[in-house]
């Protein structure tokens, strides 16, 4: 392959984790690797997809960089939230099989609720936007019966004793009221197992419908169910400002 085109050769065989920069070059001088049958030569470009390299007469099998993938899914009622079931029911990663590389859920929605659930292949990521310390909120549009008093909306907002433990201050917010029913919209800051539902129940309300609209400052949008999308480079910058810095000593 002509000069110039492609990438060095020096840096595409440490790529693969073969060998090393310095002892690629010490290879390409004592001639154990070759491009396309010649000797291969220091600065040499080549294209991984075409040409034949190979070391010490075996072919080099280029394969291509996993690189992270982040994507937001709008879960649709009915999945369950894990890679594979034992019980046969719908899984969510049957929803992003066809991602570019193979994700994971952050977190998790029950099987009856809704709405927007992040994906991605990045672990540390995932256990930023998980961990309850940093501060990722979580917010929900709650349809729930039979209605609602103020004094049962101050007892959500200002937390539920779940499990022994009180639950964290959460904003609570009525968007609708009709009768034998109200929609709230609930934001909180941690992921305890169904808070939302057990938070509700605490207090004496049904919920009818649970959908997450927003994690952050990541909205869910007109995403159709059963749809997922990689997120924008904005999105993503904002998500990772979003997490609290340690504070300095």
């Amino acid at each position: 392959m002509a000069e110039g085109k492609g990438t060095r050769i020096k840096k595409n065989i440490p790529d693969q984790a073969i060998l090393s920069r310095r002892k690629t070059e010490e290879g390409i001088t004592q001639g154990r690797i070759t491009v396309n049958g010649r000797l291969a030569q220091t600065g040499q470009a080549i294209d991984p997809r075409r040409d034949v390299v190979t070391l010490d007469g075996n072919r080099v099998r280029f394969q291509k960089k996993k690189h992270n993938v982040y994507l937001m899914l709008n879960k649709p009622r009915g999945y369950v939230t894990t890679t594979s079931d034992e019980m046969g029911r719908r899984c969510v990663a049957d929803l992003v099989e066809n991602a570019p590389e193979r994700v994971y859920p952050i977190g998790r929605l029950d099987r009856n609720s809704e709405g927007l659930l992040l994906f991605t292949n990045d672990g540390a990521f995932a256990n930023a936007i998980m961990h309850p310390s940093n501060g990722i909120t979580k917010t929900y549009r709650v349809t729930a019966r039979p209605g609602i008093t103020d004094e049962q909306a101050a007892m959500l907002a200002a937390g539920i004793e779940l499990d022994g433990k009180k639950t964290l201050p959460a904003t609570v917010l009525v968007l609708e009221k009709q009768e034998g029913r109200v929609v709230l919209q609930i934001t909180i800051s941690e992921g305890r197992n169904r808070q939302i539902r057990r938070m509700c129940e605490a207090v004496g309300l049904e919920v009818a419908r649970l959908k997450r609209t927003a994690e952050g400052p990541l909205k869910l949008g007109m995403l159709p169910p059963g749809q997922w999308r990689e997120l924008r480079p904005a999105e993503l910058i904002a998500l990772r400002n979003a997490i609290k810095k340690p504070a300095k000593g």
